[in-house]
């Protein structure tokens, strides 16, 4: 048995054609409304640059209930960037992004693999997102839209 290295915290980003942004969190700090919208500036800058005339009507903005996300400070800051948000409907965890589509694949990629630093971790799991198609990211979306459609129809605020 060995110490295991630890947790890296990040904050993924991305849309139909691929990963935009993965920040790791700085370890011993909490996440703020005041870091998470210095991320979102990141964001409405990377997305000039990767989907340069691709955004022409404004950004859909899905993120779940963190407290950062919700807070006053963080909703002037979408407000400001001209990012629309999407209701996160609360406990509704089958309708992450994140939860089915992102990371169970990257799960099994990482399965039984032992890592000796934080660097190896984060190589392995940008190796591992990095290296998607961008039609594995546009069927993530497109299962998302699917279940907030079951949603509504079974009228079910929870899923």
């Amino acid at each position: 048995m060995q110490k295991s290295t630890g947790k890296a915290l990040a904050s993924i980003f991305w849309d139909q054609d691929g990963i935009l942004l993965i920040d790791y969190f700085p370890k011993d700090q909490t996440i703020n409304a005041e870091y998470y919208s210095s991320l979102l500036v990141q964001l409405k800058d990377i997305l000039k640059e990767k989907r340069r005339g691709k955004v022409t009507k404004g950004v859909l903005f899905l993120h779940d209930n963190a407290l950062p996300h919700q807070a006053l400070a963080t909703q002037k800051k979408l407000a400001y960037l001209g990012f629309q948000c999407l209701d996160h409907p609360p406990y509704s965890l089958d309708l992450a992004p994140l939860d089915y589509n992102l990371f169970p694949g990257l799960k099994k990629q990482l399965k039984s693999r032992h890592f000796s630093s934080d660097m190896e971790v984060i190589a392995a799991v940008e190796t591992g997102l990095y290296g998607q198609p961008s039609e594995f990211f546009l069927s993530g979306l497109q299962k998302l839209e699917q279940w907030a459609k079951k949603c509504i129809e079974l009228r079910a605020g929870v899923c």
